[in-house]
């Protein structure tokens, strides 16, 4: 039988990084490490890149609960955003996408590369795939590190499919979870979109979860 806890981030190690609902796995061990390493980094910018809910920002504001910075989304970025940054180490950039302001953006990736500041930018896309308009924006994207959040393999969907059913007072069988494992898709929208709709069933049927409700809600 499998235990949630083979899955949480062993933090005993560093207690500064101390997330307890953080799964860490084949999907996303690499960018944690890759995180914890700071500032022993091959690059000072880094763009972790993944699926939506795949934990950028949990990812980030664990990184930030040790290594102080500023944050902000892409699209409030605006321009007394970058004197405030002066100020930190540390910079994060939250849901990078085509909207947001080149020049303004292009400006902060200056002032990161001349101070030798940090920056982490996440995205669904990857920074070198957005078309931008701005040539020079283009070229800095290069200097990134790409970090990608993997689909999440079978120890990932187990955790986060028990950890969130037991938030809900659910408790599901290992054989019930790994059916589903088996069956769903590999997104992580996926997974948090079948945990809402299984839990609002059950409630809606009073009755436990059964393999009935766990077919009917993956739709065979």
């Amino acid at each position: 039988m499998r235990d949630i806890n083979q899955t949480v981030i062993n933090f005993d190690s560093d207690k500064n990084f101390k997330n307890e609902d953080f799964f860490l796995s084949k999907s996303n061990k690499h960018v944690f490490e890759y995180l914890k390493n700071w500032p022993k980094w091959e690059k000072n910018f880094v763009n972790i890149v993944g699926e939506e809910l795949s934990g950028k920002s949990h990812l980030v504001n664990i990184f930030l609960k040790k290594n102080k910075g500023f944050k902000i989304d892409a699209k409030n970025l605006k321009d007394e955003d970058l004197k405030k940054i002066k100020t930190y180490e540390n910079i994060v950039i939250e849901n990078l996408t085509s909207h947001i302001n080149e020049k303004l953006f292009y400006s902060l990736l200056n002032i990161i590369e001349q101070d030798n500041k940090y920056i982490i930018v996440t995205s669904i896309n990857s920074i070198v795939s957005i078309n931008y308009d701005l040539k020079d924006l283009v070229s800095r994207a290069k200097s990134f590190i790409l970090l990608n959040i993997e689909k999440p393999d079978d120890e990932l969907i187990f955790a986060i499919i028990l950890k969130n059913l037991s938030d809900r007072q659910i408790t599901l069988e290992n054989k019930f979870i790994d059916y589903i494992i088996k069956r769903i898709e590999r997104s992580y929208k996926r997974i948090y979109d079948f945990i809402y709709k299984i839990d609002q069933l059950s409630l809606k049927k009073k009755k436990s979860i059964d393999f009935k409700i766990i077919k009917e809600v993956l739709g065979e």
